[in-house]
């Protein structure tokens, strides 16, 4: 009686043991595919364009392996240091007007107001749309011969259509920021309306009763508060925007342009091993946004210790 029972005992700490092992692998398990997917065509990707920007390209009949030739003639190269400038500015102007237009959309829609709820989803429908659709409505829009230049033209604004100023194909990138505006305005503002719908009215109405006034209670209540959904909504909008390469290609001046566009250039030559120099600059741009994340997220956790945050 005993021997069975301590069977039966041992039967049951096996299962339990395997059962918590099964418990502990079902996360993984159930991730596996997708880091399957991810590890293989991105991180292989990465690994495989790494190697070629150090001179290892057997394919292009190139092994120089290693050799920082193409970084130097890449950092030697003027065009670089202007694609580089325009690069920024066409990721961190859209990324810093858009988060603030997103915060005021998304205070304004906790207010009641005629046609709000309608409003709510219509706000959401630039996301459903690919930004391809939002470079075919600029360019109807904003050309010298399109829309707004028609409707100018016939308002007696300007003489022919043609008079009408020149925003695409310039440097300035009117309109690939307004593209950006366009469909990265909705989702920040989605992210941070959820957030400010989580938090609810409380703090603030404290606020209030204690004597604070509008910019007051925001700045020092709801802002902190909102802080999370901001720095995740910028982290996924700044890299997009400074990676980006359809909209910059149609949108930007010929020359000069981002780098993302100047490394399709440089790798859509003739000359097959200039593609190593293609794959310097795609290792540049991969290089320069993670550390600017990482210096971003240190910073933002600097701000929560400060503010008693763990």
């Amino acid at each position: 009686m005993t021997s069975t029972t301590d069977t039966l005992g041992l039967t049951q700490k096996r299962k339990l043991r395997q059962r918590s092992i099964l418990k502990r692998l079902y996360v993984p398990m159930m991730l596996l595919p997708a880091s399957l997917v991810f590890l293989v065509l991105f991180m292989g990707a990465l690994i495989m364009a790494f190697l070629q920007s150090l001179g290892y390209a057997p394919i292009y009949g190139v092994n120089d392996f290693p050799t920082f030739r193409y970084y130097r003639e890449m950092l030697e190269d003027p065009a670089f240091r202007v694609s580089i400038g325009l690069t920024f500015y066409y990721a961190l102007v859209p990324t810093i007007l858009g988060t603030i237009l997103s915060i005021y959309l998304a205070l304004s829609m906790r207010k009641r107001f005629r046609g709000r709820t309608l409003f709510q989803y219509i706000y959401k429908l630039p996301l459903m749309i690919p930004y391809l659709v939002g470079v075919a409505v600029v360019i109807e829009l904003f050309t010298q011969g399109g829309i707004i230049a028609r409707l100018f033209h016939a308002a007696g604004f300007i003489e022919v259509p043609q008079d009408f100023p020149r925003l695409l194909k310039t440097e300035a990138g009117w309109g690939i920021m307004t593209v950006y505006l366009w469909k990265q305005i909705p989702f920040t503002t989605l992210i941070v309306y959820s957030v400010l719908m989580g938090l609810g009215k409380e703090y603030e109405e404290a606020a209030g009763t204690l004597g604070a006034n509008k910019r007051q209670t925001f700045i020092h209540v709801t802002l902190p508060q909102i802080m999370p959904g901001i720095v995740a909504a910028t982290l996924i909008v700044f890299p997009f925007n400074f990676g980006s390469f359809e909209v910059p290609y149609i949108l930007g001046a010929d020359f000069p342009n981002t780098l993302p566009v100047q490394a399709w250039r440089v790798f859509d030559d003739a000359d097959y091993t200039r593609r190593l120099g293609a794959m310097a600059i795609v290792m540049t741009i991969s290089f320069i946004s993670g550390v600017l994340l990482l210096i971003y997220l240190m910073l933002y956790r600097r701000y929560e210790r400060i503010r008693g945050r763990q």
